[in-house]
Parts: structure tokens; sequence; C-alpha cells
């Protein structure tokens, strides 16, 4: 009897054990995709439910170094995302999450992302101290035990490597599963049902309750602008916006290199990394605790003031302010970053970061090159006759080319106009290039 006691421990204890043991990429396949819905829905069925598994976790280091340590997770009761585009078919992000079928290793989810950190290491603090960001990350909530990761994109080649990975049972107790918050909100643009929609959840920041009938006007008139813009206005019908009513106990929004400091719902703050127009929060977990609210694909932060300035970081969240004579076009740049992953072009304005593209490595970004593998950026889309590199010059002034700068540098980087939204803010519009990165993303939460 005893014996039999002493075998049955043993085979709980490995029970226990072995959801612990590392995980080698040997062991992982992946999930066939195909265009056919019905077998991608199907996938989706079988693996998550139609809510979101949020990880809160610390994303913290230095100028070399990149950890990451799990803070809490919660169970959010939308999910927005597509659920036939499981497999993230465009490779976006400098970071992204995968999740594996604990049981046979199937990939079964990824998605790309940038944030906050990654560029605050290429500012010169990042080279004195070491600094910690709040991050957060989702996914479909999962049926059953999955294998949760976190890769980075290197800097010297491109390549992701694993940060942090943790198995997760969707029947963890200390999975937080308390009702949200409940803030007001209204739909305003609706298109139908989310999962086929491209969700825009919109917050207030720096609104006073008194205030918040200005916010749902500006949030009415920047959707409307965003949306006579192409390649957005080609497919209108495919975009849900929601105004969600965030009180700020102040009005407007904090700016330390004027002295005014202000309480506001998220705690935004020009000055991000010491530049004046960067306007950013670094309150991650409120942003998140807000926007659970309605279903969302993208989060987007309306900031009630004048000053010129905003931020936005693909798969992460974008703010603008409101009040500005800019703040249309401003909002729309952000927009571009935070939705379609499109890289600034300018190459002459001041920035607090430096490096941030390897000359070597060709960006995952749409719309620049390093002319390193330009075949797989824009090389089919290039004006006939025009020369590679394409001088900056009125005779190639309304052509697609590969025009070096752009990036945040003047040499190295090549861009496909000469201008564009993503560059000045007196372009007349996206240029082609990036149009066409926008409709992708676009059919990838829509189809």
């Amino acid at each position: 009897m005893k014996t039999c006691f002493t075998i049955l421990w043993i085979i709980i204890l490995l029970f226990l054990i072995l959801p612990g043991i590392s995980y080698s990429q040997d062991n992982v396949t992946t999930a066939t995709v195909t265009p056919a819905s019905g077998t991608m829905t199907a996938l989706f069925d079988e693996y998550f439910l139609p809510k979101s598994l949020r990880i809160d976790y610390i994303m913290a280091g230095n100028y070399l170094e990149t950890l990451v340590y799990l803070s809490q997770m919660k169970q959010e009761p939308f999910w927005s995302g597509s659920r036939k585009n499981l497999i993230d078919p465009l490779n976006y992000g400098t970071f992204r999450v995968m999740a594996f079928d604990s049981a046979s290793g199937t990939l079964i989810y990824t998605k790309g992302f940038c944030n906050l950190f990654q560029e605050w290491q290429g500012t010169p603090e990042a080279k004195k101290v070491k600094k910690a960001f709040q991050e957060t990350s989702l996914l479909p909530f999962p049926k059953k035990t999955i294998l949760f990761r976190i890769e980075k994109r290197e800097y010297s080649d491109g390549a992701f490597n694993k940060l942090f990975e943790i198995y997760i049972n969707p029947k963890d107790y200390f999975i937080n599963r308390e009702n949200i918050i409940a803030i007001p909100f209204t739909k305003y643009y609706d298109s139908g049902e989310s999962q086929d929609k491209v969700d825009i959840a919109f917050i207030a920041e720096g609104y006073t309750g008194a205030e918040i009938p200005k916010f749902l006007t500006d949030a009415k008139r920047i959707s409307d602008y965003w949306m006579s813009q192409s390649p957005y206005s080609e497919f209108k019908e495919r975009f849900n916006f929601y105004a969600i009513e965030s009180v700020s106990s102040e009005s407007g929004v904090t700016n330390p290199g004027h002295g005014d400091y202000v309480n506001t719902s998220v705690q935004s703050s020009f000055y991000t990394f010491d530049m004046d127009r960067y306007l950013t929060s670094f309150d991650t977990r409120d942003i998140y605790d807000i926007a659970a609210n309605v279903p969302y694909d993208i989060i987007f932060i309306l900031v009630n003031s004048k000053t010129y300035g905003g931020g936005g970081f693909f798969n992460f969240y974008g703010e603008s302010t409101v009040d500005n004579s800019y703040s249309n076009v401003v909002s729309i740049h952000e927009f571009g970053h935070t939705f379609a992953g499109l890289a600034d072009e300018y190459y002459t304005s001041e920035v607090t970061y430096s490096d941030f593209y390897n000359p070597a490595v060709e960006p995952w970004e749409p719309n620049i090159s390093t002319n390193v593998n330009f075949d797989t950026k824009w090389k089919s889309m290039l004006s006939p006759g025009v020369s590679i590199p394409t001088p900056r010059t009125k005779e190639y002034i309304d052509k697609i080319g590969l025009f070096e700068g752009g990036g945040y540098t003047l040499k190295g980087v090549y861009s496909p106009t000469q201008d564009c939204r993503m560059n000045s803010n007196e372009a007349p519009g996206f240029c082609p290039i990036c149009q066409e990165a926008i409709r992708k993303m676009i059919r990838y939460y829509s189809e």
C-alpha cells in the first residue's frame, strides 16, 4: 500500500512540475493557415472563447538589456479582434506575443507590437540608468492551457529572440475575473458586429464632467476627418467608433516644460523623453482598464488641449490633442503608427532617440527601406523610369521612388515619395505605399 501511495504522489508531482519545464522551439509546430474562413473560424472555436486574456507585465532594463516581469492576468469581457487571422500574416512590430497549445505545441496566435520602452532604449538616459515601463498584451481567452511567449526583434539582425514565456491555465484562480469599472460610452459610428470590423476606442483625457459633451463632439470631428481621407474613405463600412467618457478631475493636460501639472484620467504628459511635442501616458493599465468597457482593436486617446503634439505605438495606443490647428493631421499621422505600423518618414526634425534603425537590416515597417532587401517593399510599385536611389528633385516630385531620408535620419534609410502624411503636416495625404499598407491592415481585421 505504501508503494502505491508513493507512485501516486510521483504522478501528481510530475503533473504539477511538467508545465513549468522550459519549452524548446523545436517542439513547436505552426498551425496551417488557409484562406478558407470556415477552417480558421473552427480554429478559433477550438482554442478560444470570445473574451480577452489581458496580461500585464513590466518591461525593464537599459539600452542593452530588455527584461520582462509578470505583474497580473485578467479576463476581460470582449474579444474584438479577428477570429480568422489568428496567425499575424504581416510580421510587423519590434515585439510579438505568441500563444501555443501546450498539449500539441501548435502555434495558435501571434501579434506584433511596439511600445515606449523600445524608444526609451535609444535615448541618452538609457545609457545611464535602468528604468521600468508598464506594458500590456491581449489575446483571445484560451479554452486550454497555453504557452505564452514574448519575443523581441533584435537590432543586430532583425531576428526574433525569446524574452519571456509562461504556461497559463485558463482555470487558474489567480486570473482576475472581477467586473470592469463601468464608464459610460457612446458607439456613435456603428457598422456592425465587432469581430468583422475595425473597432476604435477613443478615450477622453483632460475632460471634466462638464466637458464630456465637448469630448463627444471632438471624437466625431476627428473620426469624420479620418474617414474622409484615402484609403479610410474606401472602407467606412468596416469601422466602428466608441467614445469612452473617462472623466478627469481637471481640464487640460500636464506640460512640465511650462510648469503645468494636471490630474487627468490616464496622466498624459508632454515632454516625453524631454521632447516638448511628444505627448504620451505611462499609465498603461489605466488606459486598458478604461478601454475594456467596449470591444476594441485600437485605443486612441483624445487630449483636451490646444497645444501641438501626440504620439503613437503600433498595437499599443495612440494619442493626440484635439484643439490645435494641426490636430486633424497629427491625429491621423499618429493613428498611422498605431493602426498600420507606419514609420515616420521625416529625417530633419528633432527626435529624442538615436540609431533607431540598423542600416544593415531591412526595417519591418512597410513604408521605409534600407535598400538591403528592397524587393520585399514597394519595388513593384516604382514609377516607370525612376533612378534608384531617386534624387529629391522637382523632376520626381510626384513619383514613387527610393528617396534617401526617412526614419529620423538623412542617410541610409529611404522613403517612397518626397512627401507624405507620415513625413509632414503639409502633405496632401498618405502616399500610395502608406495607403496600400493601411488597406492591408483593414483587411486583416475585417476579412
